[in-house]
């Protein structure tokens, strides 16, 4: 009920916002840091705007130093897991790749799309500082990094999931003693979409070697922090570097990666407009 009030009260903003700059460009994007910043340097990789120079990744609309192509764009700042509910109320909105998966978005239907290639928001296996070399967590990361879970992930999500991984394993580690580990569970927090469907791979994987692992779904981006930083669970998978060196740094948590899985791109979709003419540019 709360998220649905949420929803709501999102898309009534955005309404009565629109309907005041009705002669403007409108765009929804993510509300956070990062993922702002990663909208904003989309469009400028576009040719849409220009940055003031050394804004970097976290750069907001007051960073903005021209527009391009366009005389102007009015942004309305939505927290991310909203800006599919609002995409039809705006000329474009852009989303981050798991939540258009979440809201049945067809991925394919991307204007724009950031690149996958040397992308630094990879999705990342996280433990606490101290558990990154145990036989369990290089027993997890050989399972997320394997052959059958790149293969999954770039079978089933028409790039808005892209694998990162540039060595698969065979699901893995020789070095591990995996007749010790036999009747051991691991404890995982991921997001639900698309994280814990790529955990089902990797579950399989451990299964086999006898080891269990317990996937245990969370909707926000701190309970799974906080569940490996409190001992509740031993690792998670739900967030980017970047949001995890920021959580690391403002919350005092020391949580590590031990592998990086997949990158979820930002595509910009259209909302009111079915192509890119508005903006000026060429499709990509």
């Amino acid at each position: 009920m709360k998220k649905f009030v949420a929803l709501l009260l999102a898309a009534l903003l955005v309404l009565s916002a629109v309907s005041a700059f009705a002669d403007k460009i409108t765009i929804a994007v993510p509300n956070d840091a990062t993922n702002e910043g990663r909208a904003l340097m989309l469009l400028q990789d576009a040719g849409v705007l220009k940055l003031k120079e050394g804004t970097g990744l976290k750069a907001t609309k007051d960073d903005i130093e021209a527009f391009l192509s366009v005389d102007e764009i009015e942004f309305y700042e939505v927290e991310a897991a909203m800006v599919p509910s609002v995409k039809d109320d705006v000329d474009y909105a852009i989303i981050n790749g798991n939540y258009a998966l979440d809201a049945q978005i067809d991925t394919a239907t991307t204007l724009l799309r950031e690149k996958a290639v040397d992308n630094p928001y990879v999705n990342v296996v996280c433990v606490n500082a101290g558990n990154e070399n145990t036989d369990l967590a290089k027993a997890l990361a050989a399972a997320v990094l394997s052959q059958q879970v790149a293969d999954y992930i770039n079978d089933n999500y028409a790039g808005a999931v892209v694998s990162a991984v540039a060595e698969p394993t065979d699901g893995y580690d020789a070095t591990v003693d995996y007749d010790a580990l036999n009747g051991q569970t691991i404890v995982i927090a991921c997001s639900p979409t698309p994280h814990a469907q790529i955990l089902a791979i990797a579950k399989d994987i451990l299964a086999a070697k006898g080891i269990t692992l317990q996937i245990v779904e969370l909707p926000d981006y701190v309970t799974p922090n906080t569940a490996v930083n409190d001992g509740e669970a031993f690792a998670n998978y739900f967030a980017h570097i970047p949001y995890q060196e920021d959580f690391n740094a403002e919350n005092g948590t020391n949580l590590v990666s031990i592998a990086g899985v997949h990158a979820e791109p930002l595509g910009l979709y259209g909302g009111k407009q079915a192509d890119l003419t508005a903006l000026g540019v060429a499709a990509e």
